[in-house]
């Protein structure tokens, strides 16, 4: 059966601020709170019928565009921006397309319009990741199937040789590539810890909440039993050691995966060349080391791909994140020894299926082991957080960087009627503790058999969020 083609009829955003329990650092910036932002599509096909759908993400400050001479309001208004144009872009569209297409004709378009106002291509992309994953939402609720169910049968119609996007995969059988991914039942989630975390519970803070959660990471361990960890760096060798030993004390004997995060701290590969020899060469850090999978961005992203990172790459494997700001990032980042990509829902379900296709390709022609990591911006419960667990767990990642249910205080933000139509409509994935609905999470793990509902890990249309209650809408 030929892909579903649709017109994009409607699209409407909303907006709920969202305060952290915890202060999160990472690199220079500490975020204490941040707005959501959710979106609305109706699509209307051939016969007149109409389906909707949704999906949401947090406006994180100073990841997609880092120069310190923004504040974080004029950081919200990139996103902002890029959202607007993405729903001018779409609702302009004159002809019915597939969701694939949509995603497919105006990715070159959106990229250099964003560019004429000063937006760079990680702000760009932040609107078609929106908007794409609502257009797949209504979708799968039209056809009344799931996520997986509805990728592995190529419902959105991805058709890599005629787009003229990605054109090192023009020969790679996508279809069947779709076709065999099978979604996992369950995933680990790997705790991070910010540069601003307490360690041990004697390091808690005179003003951390009394509210009965984990303030530490040693309270974390113990409530959640995490066994994968993802530590970042701040780029300071002697303060970064220390507090490497200091983490090393509590995960020793409970970790089981250390992922690096560089924070894109390092000026050059030389730098964190210095910094690598040193971490391994600190004794006390061996059973760190030895569990570290792979370094994450280590080298700030204007000097990432334009830096051979081979040799260091040959001692630990390195991903590539924040430079992975285009689709063919990751193949300009190959050919410098980088051998890892994230995934990450703000850069779009594509970009991410597309670098997976691209590691089975590589894979299977006998090279280095390429990989795809589930990473995260402080994702949170609700839409945003089923989606993006949804998308890694079809994709059959083993572990994904979660951290929302940590610094925020579950779904406390939202009203109590969508808290309690969230926790019965997703049970397995949602649990009701401390006066919140919140994530699951039980020896490590997450759940997945609840996103195996109808829709992009929603189960119904509005996904049961209280949109009246939004404090703006544009």
């Amino acid at each position: 059966m030929d892909p579903l083609r649709f017109r994009v009829e409607d699209v409407r955003f909303s907006e709920r601020n969202v305060t952290l329990r915890l202060p999160f650092r990472f690199g220079a910036a500490t975020v204490r709170s941040c707005p959501e932002v959710f979106v609305r599509v109706r699509i209307r096909f051939a016969d007149g019928s109409t389906s909707e759908g949704c999906s949401a993400e947090m406006m994180i400050p100073k990841w997609f565009d880092k120069n310190p001479a923004l504040s974080n309001e004029e950081n919200f208004k990139q996103l902002r921006d890029a959202l607007m144009m993405t729903r001018t872009a779409y609702l302009g569209e004159a002809a019915a397309r597939t969701a694939w297409q949509y995603f497919a004709h105006h990715y070159r378009t959106l990229l250099g319009a964003a560019s004429q106002v000063g937006l760079n291509p990680l702000v760009a992309s932040y609107g078609p990741a929106l908007l794409d994953r609502a257009i797949f939402d209504a979708l799968c609720l039209k056809l009344g199937c799931s996520f997986a169910a509805g990728m592995s049968a190529n419902v959105a119609g991805m058709d890599i040789s005629s787009s003229g996007l990605a054109d090192d995969l023009a020969d790679f059988d996508m279809a069947r590539f779709l076709s065999l991914q099978m979604p996992r039942t369950q995933i680990a989630a790997r705790h991070t810890v910010g540069l601003a975390d307490a360690i041990h519970n004697a390091d808690r803070p005179a003003d951390a909440p009394a509210d009965g959660l984990p303030a530490s990471l040693e309270a974390a361990i113990a409530r959640y039993r995490h066994r994968h960890f993802k530590l970042k760096l701040c780029g300071d060798t002697q303060a970064d050691i220390a507090r490497l030993e200091a983490i090393n004390s509590v995960t020793e004997h409970h970790a089981l995966l250390i992922t690096l995060d560089g924070n894109e701290q390092y000026a050059d590969a030389d730098s964190f060349a210095d910094f690598f020899s040193r971490l391994t060469s600190h004794r006390s850090l061996a059973p760190l080391v030895a569990k570290t999978v792979f370094v994450e961005q280590p080298i700030r992203r204007d000097q990432a791909l334009s830096q051979d990172v081979s040799s260091l790459a040959k001692r630990i494997p390195l991903l590539v994140d924040e430079s992975d700001a285009t689709l063919d990032a990751f193949v300009q980042a190959r050919s410098l020894g980088y051998t890892g990509v994230s995934s990450k829902s703000c850069k779009g379900f594509y970009k991410s299926i597309i670098n997976a296709a691209r590691c089975a390709l590589w894979n299977s022609q006998g090279q280095s082991h390429f990989f795809l990591s589930g990473e995260d911006l402080t994702m949170q419960a609700g839409i945003g957080l089923q989606q993006d667990l949804a998308l890694v767990g079809w994709l059959g990642l083993s572990h994904v960087e979660r951290n929302g249910h940590h610094y925020v205080n579950g779904l406390k933000a939202a009203p109590e009627a969508e808290q309690r139509n969230l926790l019965l409509a997703h049970g397995s994935l949602y649990e009701r503790s401390f006066d919140a609905v919140r994530l699951r999470i039980r020896g490590g793990q997450i759940a997945l058999v609840a996103l195996q509902c109808p829709g992009f890990g929603t189960g119904q249309p509005g996904a049961h969020i209280a949109w009246d209650a939004m404090a703006s809408v544009y």
